[in-house]
């Protein structure tokens, strides 16, 4: 099955190190959208959409790669970190993913260190996130996904 994942991930890498470990052990396709913002999808089984969470939402790279290039019609899962403890993180990435009739298949998410805005005044929050369970836990995650089909 091949699988391409669009990823953004800058601050302190944390979702890159999910995907970095899935790809080690699965062939996969790692797509940096500022990068590679120009790939084509189409002929991918499988989509996966990976991202930092930015104020409670996906990266606006990775909303934007998707609202132009996310072909109608894929199977699409999603992995992201994030700081804060809980919240309606997939709210605006799936509007997209709906609107042009994709089918969720799984998602995985955990904590993830976050300095980003307000957090970096203290110290930041989730410190030592992604721990390795959380990393292997993405990698059992993602190797799960054709079971689920």
């Amino acid at each position: 099955m091949k699988t391409a994942i669009v990823y953004y991930s800058k601050h302190h890498g944390n979702t890159k190190k999910l995907l970095d470990a899935i790809a080690k052990v699965y062939d996969v396709m790692l797509v940096d959208v500022v990068q590679q913002a120009d790939v084509d999808l189409t002929g991918y089984d499988r989509i996966g959409l990976a991202s930092g969470i930015y104020y409670t939402s996906f990266a606006k790279q990775v909303l934007s790669f998707a609202t132009e290039r996310l072909p109608e019609n894929a199977d699409v899962f999603y992995i992201y970190t994030h700081g804060a403890p809980k919240g309606n993180f997939l709210k605006s990435i799936r509007e997209i993913v709906t609107k042009k009739h994709c089918r969720e298949i799984g998602e995985y998410h955990c904590q993830g260190y976050d300095t980003f805005g307000p957090f970096k005044l203290v110290g930041g929050i989730a410190k030592g996130h992604p721990t390795e369970a959380e990393i292997n836990g993405a990698v059992e995650f993602y190797g799960n996904l054709g079971l689920h089909q």
